[in-house]
Protein backbone atom coordinates (compact mmCIF):
# COMPACT_ATOMS: atom_id res chain seq x y z
CA UNK A 1 0.00 0.00 0.00
CA UNK A 2 1.21 3.27 -0.48
CA UNK A 3 1.06 6.75 0.97
CA UNK A 4 0.77 9.53 -1.79
CA UNK A 5 1.11 13.32 -1.18
CA UNK A 6 0.12 14.80 -4.06
CA UNK A 7 0.81 18.83 -4.53
CA UNK A 8 -2.30 20.71 -7.30
CA UNK A 9 -4.50 18.04 -6.60
CA UNK A 10 -7.17 19.91 -7.07
CA UNK A 11 -6.27 21.79 -10.22
CA UNK A 12 -7.35 20.02 -13.54
CA UNK A 13 -4.55 17.01 -14.02
CA UNK A 14 -4.01 16.87 -10.21
CA UNK A 15 -7.83 16.04 -9.98
CA UNK A 16 -7.77 13.55 -12.82
CA UNK A 17 -4.92 11.52 -11.58
CA UNK A 18 -6.56 11.74 -8.19
CA UNK A 19 -9.64 10.12 -9.12
CA UNK A 20 -7.50 7.70 -11.18
CA UNK A 21 -5.51 6.55 -8.34
CA UNK A 22 -7.97 5.67 -6.02
CA UNK A 23 -9.98 4.07 -8.62
CA UNK A 24 -7.06 1.49 -9.12
CA UNK A 25 -5.90 1.52 -5.61
CA UNK A 26 -8.74 2.22 -3.04
CA UNK A 27 -7.18 1.03 0.01
CA UNK A 28 -3.89 3.69 -1.06
CA UNK A 29 -3.32 6.85 1.48
CA UNK A 30 -4.04 10.05 -0.29
CA UNK A 31 -3.19 13.30 0.59
CA UNK A 32 -4.00 16.44 -1.35
CA UNK A 33 -2.35 19.66 -1.25
CA UNK A 34 -3.45 22.79 -3.05
CA UNK A 35 -2.98 26.06 -2.42
CA UNK A 36 -6.53 27.04 -4.37
CA UNK A 37 -5.20 29.56 -6.15
CA UNK A 38 -7.80 30.85 -9.44
CA UNK A 39 -7.42 27.14 -11.32
CA UNK A 40 -7.56 24.89 -8.05
CA UNK A 41 -11.34 23.59 -7.39
CA UNK A 42 -11.81 21.54 -4.45
CA UNK A 43 -15.37 20.85 -6.63
CA UNK A 44 -12.91 18.82 -8.54
CA UNK A 45 -12.67 16.26 -6.02
CA UNK A 46 -16.47 16.13 -4.83
CA UNK A 47 -17.15 12.59 -5.59
CA UNK A 48 -14.45 10.96 -3.63
CA UNK A 49 -14.39 13.93 -0.86
CA UNK A 50 -15.99 12.28 1.64
CA UNK A 51 -13.48 9.04 0.90
CA UNK A 52 -11.43 7.98 4.46
CA UNK A 53 -8.54 7.67 2.06
CA UNK A 54 -8.47 10.88 0.80
CA UNK A 55 -7.38 13.97 3.09
CA UNK A 56 -7.40 17.21 1.48
CA UNK A 57 -4.89 20.25 2.45
CA UNK A 58 -5.30 23.59 1.56
CA UNK A 59 -1.59 25.13 1.70
CA UNK A 60 1.29 26.18 -0.29
CA UNK A 61 3.96 24.27 -1.52
CA UNK A 62 6.27 26.74 -0.78
CA UNK A 63 5.66 25.92 3.38
CA UNK A 64 8.57 23.50 3.72
CA UNK A 65 6.92 23.01 7.39
CA UNK A 66 4.27 22.24 6.16
CA UNK A 67 5.17 19.94 4.17
CA UNK A 68 7.19 18.31 6.28
CA UNK A 69 4.63 17.78 8.84
CA UNK A 70 2.33 16.07 6.12
CA UNK A 71 5.17 13.38 4.86
CA UNK A 72 6.30 13.10 8.42
CA UNK A 73 2.52 12.91 9.84
CA UNK A 74 1.31 10.71 7.64
CA UNK A 75 4.46 8.88 7.02
CA UNK A 76 3.63 9.00 2.90
CA UNK A 77 6.24 7.64 0.78
CA UNK A 78 5.27 8.94 -2.54
CA UNK A 79 4.88 12.39 -3.67
CA UNK A 80 3.76 13.07 -7.02
CA UNK A 81 4.08 17.00 -8.26
CA UNK A 82 1.20 18.74 -10.49
CA UNK A 83 1.45 21.90 -8.90
CA UNK A 84 2.14 24.71 -11.08
CA UNK A 85 1.37 28.00 -12.87
CA UNK A 86 1.06 26.88 -16.27
CA UNK A 87 -0.84 29.45 -18.50
CA UNK A 88 1.68 31.11 -20.95
CA UNK A 89 0.04 33.88 -21.23
CA UNK A 90 -0.11 35.21 -17.89
CA UNK A 91 3.54 33.75 -17.43
CA UNK A 92 3.91 36.64 -20.06
CA UNK A 93 1.89 39.79 -18.33
CA UNK A 94 3.28 38.39 -14.90
CA UNK A 95 6.54 36.16 -14.50
CA UNK A 96 6.94 36.57 -10.74
CA UNK A 97 4.07 33.96 -9.88
CA UNK A 98 5.22 31.05 -11.94
CA UNK A 99 8.95 32.00 -11.06
CA UNK A 100 7.81 31.25 -6.83
CA UNK A 101 5.55 28.50 -7.61
CA UNK A 102 7.28 26.46 -10.05
CA UNK A 103 11.09 26.99 -8.94
CA UNK A 104 11.00 28.43 -5.38
CA UNK A 105 7.76 25.93 -4.49
CA UNK A 106 9.67 22.44 -6.54
CA UNK A 107 12.75 23.39 -4.26
CA UNK A 108 10.44 23.28 -1.39
CA UNK A 109 8.78 20.02 -2.17
CA UNK A 110 12.53 18.61 -2.70
CA UNK A 111 14.26 20.05 0.64
CA UNK A 112 11.07 18.68 2.14
CA UNK A 113 11.37 15.29 1.06
CA UNK A 114 15.26 14.99 1.06
CA UNK A 115 14.92 15.85 5.01
CA UNK A 116 12.39 13.36 5.97
CA UNK A 117 12.97 10.80 3.58
CA UNK A 118 16.57 11.13 3.61
CA UNK A 119 17.59 12.64 6.62
CA UNK A 120 15.10 10.92 9.49
CA UNK A 121 15.17 7.79 7.46
CA UNK A 122 11.32 7.50 8.11
CA UNK A 123 10.16 5.31 5.37
CA UNK A 124 11.92 2.47 3.75
CA UNK A 125 11.29 3.45 -0.24
CA UNK A 126 9.98 6.70 -1.61
CA UNK A 127 9.43 8.40 -4.54
CA UNK A 128 9.19 11.83 -5.81
CA UNK A 129 7.48 12.25 -9.09
CA UNK A 130 8.22 15.28 -10.92
CA UNK A 131 5.18 16.43 -13.87
CA UNK A 132 6.81 18.62 -16.76
CA UNK A 133 6.12 19.91 -20.01
CA UNK A 134 6.87 19.72 -23.83
CA UNK A 135 7.37 23.23 -23.44
CA UNK A 136 10.85 22.62 -21.92
CA UNK A 137 12.27 21.34 -25.05
CA UNK A 138 11.29 25.05 -26.95
CA UNK A 139 10.11 24.73 -30.72
CA UNK A 140 10.26 22.73 -33.60
CA UNK A 141 9.80 23.38 -37.40
CA UNK A 142 7.73 21.87 -39.40
CA UNK A 143 10.64 19.25 -40.53
CA UNK A 144 11.96 18.84 -37.26
CA UNK A 145 11.91 15.41 -35.59
CA UNK A 146 9.39 14.97 -32.33
CA UNK A 147 11.13 16.15 -28.69
CA UNK A 148 13.01 13.14 -26.79
CA UNK A 149 14.34 12.67 -23.62
CA UNK A 150 17.72 13.98 -24.81
CA UNK A 151 16.64 16.88 -26.80
CA UNK A 152 18.25 19.87 -25.53
CA UNK A 153 16.14 22.41 -23.05
CA UNK A 154 15.54 25.95 -25.11
CA UNK A 155 12.18 27.05 -23.70
CA UNK A 156 11.25 30.55 -24.79
CA UNK A 157 8.18 31.61 -22.29
CA UNK A 158 8.74 32.40 -18.76
CA UNK A 159 6.62 29.49 -17.98
CA UNK A 160 8.89 26.87 -20.12
CA UNK A 161 11.90 28.27 -18.08
CA UNK A 162 10.40 27.95 -14.94
CA UNK A 163 9.57 24.78 -15.17
CA UNK A 164 12.80 23.90 -17.31
CA UNK A 165 14.90 25.30 -13.77
CA UNK A 166 12.38 23.07 -12.01
CA UNK A 167 13.40 19.87 -14.05
CA UNK A 168 16.83 20.69 -13.04
CA UNK A 169 16.26 20.87 -9.82
CA UNK A 170 15.01 17.43 -9.31
CA UNK A 171 17.87 16.16 -11.46
CA UNK A 172 19.97 17.29 -9.06
CA UNK A 173 18.43 16.02 -5.95
CA UNK A 174 18.72 13.04 -7.61
CA UNK A 175 22.45 12.63 -8.56
CA UNK A 176 23.74 15.23 -5.24
CA UNK A 177 21.28 13.55 -2.56
CA UNK A 178 20.34 10.27 -4.39
CA UNK A 179 17.00 11.17 -3.66
CA UNK A 180 14.57 8.76 -5.52
CA UNK A 181 13.17 10.50 -8.41
CA UNK A 182 11.53 10.51 -11.50
CA UNK A 183 10.21 12.91 -14.25
CA UNK A 184 7.44 12.92 -16.98
CA UNK A 185 7.34 15.84 -19.70
CA UNK A 186 3.52 16.22 -21.01
CA UNK A 187 2.07 16.64 -24.25
CA UNK A 188 -0.30 19.11 -24.20
CA UNK A 189 -3.50 17.76 -22.06
CA UNK A 190 -7.29 17.86 -22.17
CA UNK A 191 -10.35 16.68 -20.48
CA UNK A 192 -12.73 17.01 -17.68
CA UNK A 193 -12.53 19.67 -14.99
CA UNK A 194 -9.87 21.82 -17.69
CA UNK A 195 -10.11 25.38 -16.31
CA UNK A 196 -11.76 27.68 -18.74
CA UNK A 197 -8.81 29.55 -20.21
CA UNK A 198 -6.99 27.17 -22.31
CA UNK A 199 -7.51 26.40 -25.71
CA UNK A 200 -10.28 23.32 -25.80
CA UNK A 201 -12.24 24.15 -23.17
CA UNK A 202 -12.35 28.02 -23.93
CA UNK A 203 -13.05 27.45 -27.72
CA UNK A 204 -16.29 25.08 -26.15
CA UNK A 205 -18.03 27.48 -23.81
CA UNK A 206 -17.70 30.31 -26.16
CA UNK A 207 -19.66 28.61 -28.64
CA UNK A 208 -21.97 27.48 -25.97
CA UNK A 209 -22.17 31.53 -25.04
CA UNK A 210 -22.28 32.70 -28.60
CA UNK A 211 -18.56 34.35 -28.04
CA UNK A 212 -15.80 35.02 -30.36
CA UNK A 213 -13.48 32.09 -30.87
CA UNK A 214 -10.00 33.59 -30.56
CA UNK A 215 -7.18 32.14 -32.45
CA UNK A 216 -3.91 33.35 -32.34
CA UNK A 217 -2.25 34.37 -35.36
CA UNK A 218 -2.80 32.17 -38.61
CA UNK A 219 -3.95 29.55 -36.52
CA UNK A 220 -1.48 27.12 -37.79
CA UNK A 221 1.09 26.70 -34.55
CA UNK A 222 0.83 22.77 -33.81
CA UNK A 223 0.60 20.63 -30.36
CA UNK A 224 0.73 16.85 -29.54
CA UNK A 225 -2.94 16.44 -27.40
CA UNK A 226 -2.87 14.20 -24.44
CA UNK A 227 -6.57 13.21 -23.13
CA UNK A 228 -5.95 13.43 -19.70
CA UNK A 229 -6.64 10.24 -18.43
CA UNK A 230 -3.62 8.58 -20.88
CA UNK A 231 -1.49 11.34 -19.02
CA UNK A 232 -2.69 9.71 -15.97
CA UNK A 233 -2.07 6.32 -17.01
CA UNK A 234 1.64 7.10 -17.71
CA UNK A 235 2.47 8.92 -14.95
CA UNK A 236 0.96 5.68 -12.96
CA UNK A 237 3.53 3.24 -14.84
CA UNK A 238 6.61 6.21 -14.13
CA UNK A 239 5.62 5.66 -10.54
CA UNK A 240 5.13 1.90 -10.32
CA UNK A 241 7.46 0.85 -12.65
CA UNK A 242 10.38 4.02 -13.74
CA UNK A 243 13.57 4.16 -13.18
CA UNK A 244 14.87 6.71 -10.72
CA UNK A 245 16.45 9.58 -11.89
CA UNK A 246 14.92 8.73 -15.58
CA UNK A 247 12.34 11.21 -17.70
CA UNK A 248 10.10 10.09 -19.70
CA UNK A 249 8.13 11.60 -22.81
CA UNK A 250 4.05 11.19 -21.84
CA UNK A 251 2.21 12.19 -25.53
CA UNK A 252 -0.90 11.20 -27.16
CA UNK A 253 0.36 10.67 -30.97
CA UNK A 254 -2.13 13.45 -32.03
CA UNK A 255 -0.62 16.35 -33.65
CA UNK A 256 -2.89 18.62 -34.61
CA UNK A 257 -2.93 22.69 -35.82
CA UNK A 258 -4.96 24.97 -33.64
CA UNK A 259 -7.63 26.14 -36.72
CA UNK A 260 -7.83 22.37 -37.20
CA UNK A 261 -8.87 21.91 -33.56
CA UNK A 262 -10.77 24.53 -32.91
CA UNK A 263 -13.00 23.97 -35.91
CA UNK A 264 -13.64 20.52 -35.22
CA UNK A 265 -14.72 21.13 -32.01
CA UNK A 266 -17.28 23.21 -33.61
CA UNK A 267 -18.35 20.25 -36.12
CA UNK A 268 -18.89 18.29 -32.82
CA UNK A 269 -20.95 21.26 -31.23
CA UNK A 270 -23.00 21.58 -34.20
CA UNK A 271 -23.51 17.83 -34.78
CA UNK A 272 -24.59 17.81 -31.43
CA UNK A 273 -26.88 20.29 -31.13
CA UNK A 274 -28.74 18.86 -34.31
CA UNK A 275 -28.91 15.74 -32.41
CA UNK A 276 -30.13 17.05 -28.68
CA UNK A 277 -33.16 19.22 -29.17
CA UNK A 278 -32.87 20.33 -25.40
CA UNK A 279 -29.44 21.77 -26.36
CA UNK A 280 -30.67 25.07 -27.81
CA UNK A 281 -33.67 25.68 -25.21
CA UNK A 282 -30.41 25.36 -22.87
CA UNK A 283 -27.93 27.52 -25.08
CA UNK A 284 -29.84 30.16 -26.40
CA UNK A 285 -27.06 31.97 -27.44
CA UNK A 286 -25.27 28.79 -29.14
CA UNK A 287 -24.67 30.06 -33.25
CA UNK A 288 -26.82 26.67 -33.83
CA UNK A 289 -29.66 28.16 -32.80
CA UNK A 290 -30.21 30.58 -35.25
CA UNK A 291 -28.46 28.98 -38.11
CA UNK A 292 -25.03 29.55 -38.57
CA UNK A 293 -22.45 26.95 -38.17
CA UNK A 294 -20.25 27.32 -34.82
CA UNK A 295 -17.27 28.44 -37.19
CA UNK A 296 -18.88 31.46 -38.12
CA UNK A 297 -17.77 32.62 -34.21
CA UNK A 298 -14.17 32.33 -35.40
CA UNK A 299 -12.42 35.36 -34.73
CA UNK A 300 -7.87 35.77 -35.37
CA UNK A 301 -6.51 37.76 -33.15
CA UNK A 302 -2.24 39.06 -32.70
CA UNK A 303 -0.31 36.09 -31.96
CA UNK A 304 0.93 35.96 -28.72
CA UNK A 305 4.43 37.15 -28.00
CA UNK A 306 7.13 34.56 -29.00
CA UNK A 307 4.53 31.71 -29.77
CA UNK A 308 5.91 28.58 -30.14
CA UNK A 309 5.38 26.87 -33.66
CA UNK A 310 5.46 23.43 -33.22
CA UNK A 311 5.56 20.58 -30.03
CA UNK A 312 5.64 16.99 -30.94
CA UNK A 313 6.17 14.05 -28.40
CA UNK A 314 8.26 10.74 -28.83
CA UNK A 315 7.15 8.89 -26.84
CA UNK A 316 9.33 5.73 -27.80
CA UNK A 317 11.31 5.14 -24.75
CA UNK A 318 8.09 4.98 -22.30
CA UNK A 319 6.27 3.05 -25.02
CA UNK A 320 8.98 0.07 -25.05
CA UNK A 321 10.79 0.07 -21.03
CA UNK A 322 7.24 1.06 -19.47
CA UNK A 323 4.37 -0.56 -21.88
CA UNK A 324 2.54 3.06 -22.18
CA UNK A 325 0.42 3.36 -25.00
CA UNK A 326 -2.46 6.42 -25.78
CA UNK A 327 -5.63 4.74 -25.47
CA UNK A 328 -7.73 7.56 -26.61
CA UNK A 329 -7.82 8.95 -30.07
CA UNK A 330 -7.82 13.10 -30.50
CA UNK A 331 -11.95 12.67 -32.38
CA UNK A 332 -13.08 10.13 -29.38
CA UNK A 333 -11.22 12.82 -27.04
CA UNK A 334 -12.74 16.14 -27.99
CA UNK A 335 -16.28 14.68 -28.23
CA UNK A 336 -15.92 13.12 -25.18
CA UNK A 337 -14.81 16.21 -23.65
CA UNK A 338 -17.48 18.45 -25.31
CA UNK A 339 -19.76 16.12 -24.00
CA UNK A 340 -18.42 16.40 -20.40
CA UNK A 341 -18.71 20.30 -20.52
CA UNK A 342 -22.49 20.04 -21.39
CA UNK A 343 -23.35 17.36 -18.93
CA UNK A 344 -21.68 19.88 -16.31
CA UNK A 345 -22.16 23.47 -16.94
CA UNK A 346 -23.02 24.34 -13.61
CA UNK A 347 -19.33 23.40 -12.74
CA UNK A 348 -17.97 25.78 -15.40
CA UNK A 349 -20.46 28.72 -15.02
CA UNK A 350 -19.64 28.65 -11.11
CA UNK A 351 -15.64 28.86 -12.23
CA UNK A 352 -16.18 31.97 -14.84
CA UNK A 353 -18.85 33.90 -13.34
CA UNK A 354 -17.06 33.74 -9.56
CA UNK A 355 -19.63 32.15 -7.45
CA UNK A 356 -17.23 29.46 -7.32
CA UNK A 357 -14.95 32.08 -5.17
CA UNK A 358 -17.99 33.05 -3.02
CA UNK A 359 -19.10 29.37 -1.80
CA UNK A 360 -15.22 28.84 -1.47
CA UNK A 361 -15.08 31.20 1.04
CA UNK A 362 -17.81 29.82 2.98
CA UNK A 363 -15.78 26.57 3.26
CA UNK A 364 -12.39 27.33 4.50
Amino acid sequence: MRRLLITGGAGFIGANFVHHWLQHYPDDRVVVLDALTYAGNVRNLEQIRQRAELRFVQGDIADTPLVESLLRDERLDTLVHFAAESHVDRSIHGPDAFVQTNIIGTHSLLKAARKVWLEEKLVERHRFHHVSTDEVYGSLSAADPAFTETTPYAPNSPYSASKAASDHLVRAYHHTYNLNVTTSNCSNNYGPFHFPEKLIPLIIVNILQGKPLPIYGDGKNVRDWLHVSDHCRGIELVINKGVPGEVYNIGGGAEAENIHLVKTLCHVVDELFASESTLKQRFPDAPAVHGPPSSSLLTYVKDRPGHDRRYAIDCSKIESELGYRAQVTLESGLRNTVQWYLANENWWRAVMDGSYRQWLARQY
